[in-house]
């Protein structure tokens, strides 16, 4: 639906104001759509034209009862495209279209300008319809119900890849000289042991020592090669593409949903970013431009509920704007560098203010070249842990209840750094695709600080069992104990393994 006159009007003013800002955002279409509208396409991740799946439909479902019942309402949808698309619902108020417009322009400019989605496909919307006709010409095909039950196996695995592959040039494997390719084993040297005098040189490495060096380095480099993967490969889902035994409809489907996934993983990388820059340009466009007095309560109510922190958990609106808010202050009184750093007296510190009028130049530097992970990392200081009062928090069994377990500023930071790394979730990596000489998949998570929910884990074993159709292993810790999870088509085990 088109917008109405008034909010066309409404649109092109704040476009304005964003543009006076020095946003830099791809042309945006605003939609306006009922309620159930909104919660469709929500459910779809914003593209109504996907593959049809179940999982689809229980989050319609779950969105629509929560309308329902008054326990959420969507805001804002937008979507990373050039153009790029945005949904209105139509039975908001004005003051909150106004809210939402400038929100989104945020969203847009972020979208165009930060590096970590600077391989993101901006036709997505033209890929996604494409997705969606490929897999329902196999519905057609080869029913609805193998379908959709692969689809399913699939997503349980879509987090299987590498966020930072798309950033990544690969050297290749073999030089090129001349246009020609050279073997590594012509560029092989021997082993030479050090020699303390020129003329000992023969007696300390005789012809038949270097001659049996150089065969054992030919030997271990074919080795190498003979292994597959050579390298441990944490892009699981390409692997899987490239080397499981699968039907053509199957890998199509696994390589739409890894396309999908990769589309969506920098959305997950800067999450807090994102929702901050979009807040903090949204309360800065309506408080400056263009709230009116009578708009006042409502945007006051409206803005403090979208920053409301509860139940323990962390609100990437509220801890994104605030940073953000804290870096421009930090870098327009100077605040920063090795002089502030090594300044011990506290009064002081507080009142330092040098009056740099950097904070503007950068923020936007932030927005264009961090995520979350960097963000949190580079600009969390212990004075602002100590004004958010941020905590971390832990189940106690003695008393069943949640608790602030600790308030230090390292404990707390590397906690959420943590729960970043890699989305929260483990990073598994393909360690062996031939392992005991069976064809069985050997996969390894490397520890870094997030352990393995093992019920999940279990699940996965088993999809990927489906899609590798041999035993399937991860060697992972539990309770700090080097453990291999193997799932051999039939059931599960666990066993202790050499540290």
């Amino acid at each position: 639906m088109n917008l109405t006159k008034e909010l066309e009007i409404q649109k092109a003013e704040i476009r304005g104001y964003a543009e006076g800002y020095n946003l830099d955002f791809y042309e945006t279409i605003f939609e306006m759509v009922e309620f159930d509208e909104l919660n469709e396409v929500a459910s779809y991740g914003g593209f109504p034209t996907r593959y049809p799946h179940w999982r689809f439909g229980m989050e319609y479902e779950e969105l629509s009862k929560g309308y329902s019942y008054g326990l959420q309402k969507i805001y804002e949808l937008v979507i990373n495209n050039d153009p790029c698309y945005a949904y209105l619902m139509k039975c908001n108020n004005l003051v909150d279209q106004k809210l939402v417009m400038a929100h989104v322009y945020g969203h847009s400019d972020f979208f165009k300008n930060n590096l970590w989605f600077s391989h993101t496909n901006r036709k997505m919307i033209d890929q996604m319809a494409n997705h969606g006709t490929r897999i329902r010409r196999f519905v057609e095909k080869y029913g609805e119900e193998t379908v959709e039950d692969f689809i399913e196996v699939c997503l349980s695995l879509e987090n299987l890849i590498d966020p930072h592959l798309p950033h990544i040039k690969r050297k290749a494997e073999n030089s090129k000289v001349n246009g020609k390719q050279t073997e590594d084993s012509e560029n092989i040297s021997p082993l030479r042991l050090k020699s303390p005098k020129a003329y000992l040189d023969s007696f300390i490495n005789p012809e038949e020592f270097l001659e049996e060096q150089k065969q054992l380095s030919k030997e271990r480099k074919l080795e190498k090669r003979k292994r597959n993967p050579e390298e441990p490969q944490r892009d699981i889902l390409q692997f899987l593409l490239e080397y499981a035994p699968l039907e053509r409809w199957q890998s199509d489907i696994l390589s739409i949903i890894r396309d999908e996934a990769y589309y969506f993983s920098p959305q997950g990388q800067t999450k807090i970013m994102n929702e901050g820059w979009a807040t903090y340009w949204h309360s800065t466009i309506m408080t400056r431009k263009c709230l009116t007095d009578a708009e006042l309560i409502d945007y006051a109510d409206h803005h403090s509920g979208t920053l409301m922190t509860g139940s323990g958990r962390l609100n990437p609106y509220k801890l994104g704007v605030e940073l953000f808010r804290d870096i421009e202050d930090r870098w327009n009184k100077g605040k920063f560098g090795k002089e502030y750093e090594e300044c011990e007296d506290w009064q002081v510190k507080a009142n330092w203010n040098k009056n740099l009028g950097l904070g503007l130049a950068k923020i936007f530097e932030v927005r264009k070249l961090y995520n979350d992970l960097m963000f949190i990392d580079a600009f969390l200081t212990q004075e602002f842990c100590r004004e958010n009062n941020l905590f971390v928090y832990e189940f106690n069994d003695r008393t069943d209840y949640y608790e602030i377990s600790d308030r230090d500023f390292q404990v707390v930071k590397q906690k959420l750094l943590f729960s970043l790394t890699n989305f929260g979730q483990p990073a598994i990596y393909v360690e062996d695709a031939n392992y005991f000489n069976r064809g069985e998949l050997y996969l390894k998570q490397r520890h870094e600080g997030v352990d393995l929910k093992m019920q999940e884990a279990r699940d996965t074993l088993a999809n990927l069992f489906k899609v590798w159709t041999r035993p399937v292993h991860l060697e992972t810790v539990v309770d700090e104990v080097k453990t291999l999870m193997t799932f051999d088509g039939l059931e599960h085990s666990e066993i202790e393994i050499d540290q």
